[in-house]
């Protein structure tokens, strides 16, 4: 019996540990790189992570979880842009995150836009082709909400 707990703690704590292996970019001019590299997709996570009760429900029931951590990395290139209360911000991230609210018209958090980046004249543009939120029934139909954009504008 001791063994077969052992064992599960184990197995629980590995999926625990491999959800939160993913890379959530914060630089978006990196971000872009790596997606233009990999032909994958930005999916930008605009959060309050310090007082939004929505954002860290998400987090939570979605983006910490094995099944979304699996999805993602074959799938998208994850940036987190943070509009955190109490926590302390780089000011130059500050005003990234801000200047990407005011683009994607972002008015409520949760609030996750795909995008993908193109490059013309030298300038870079961000292709808009979805956006979602919190959805109600975990990593499934949020990852179904999800592949539903992505299907759509790639």
């Amino acid at each position: 019996m001791k063994k077969i707990v052992a064992i599960v703690f184990l197995v629980m704590g590995s999926m625990a540990v491999q959800a939160q292996e993913l890379a959530w970019e914060t630089s978006m001019e990196k971000a872009v790189q790596v997606s233009m590299k990999t032909k994958k997709p930005l999916l930008l996570f605009f959060t309050g992570s310090d007082w939004c009760g929505w954002c860290i429900r998400l987090q939570k029931e979605v983006l910490k979880t094995q099944e979304f951590a699996t999805w993602a990395k074959e799938n998208v290139v994850l940036v987190e842009l943070d509009f955190p209360r109490r926590s302390p911000q780089q000011p130059e991230i500050q005003k990234q995150n801000n200047e990407l609210q005011q683009l994607f018209q972002v008015a409520g958090y949760p609030t996750v836009w795909f995008s993908n980046p193109t490059k013309k004249d030298g300038k870079i543009n961000l292709d808009k082709l979805g956006s979602t939120g919190y959805v109600a029934g975990g990593p499934s139909k949020w990852l179904e909400a999800a592949n539903q954009i992505l299907s759509v504008k790639q």
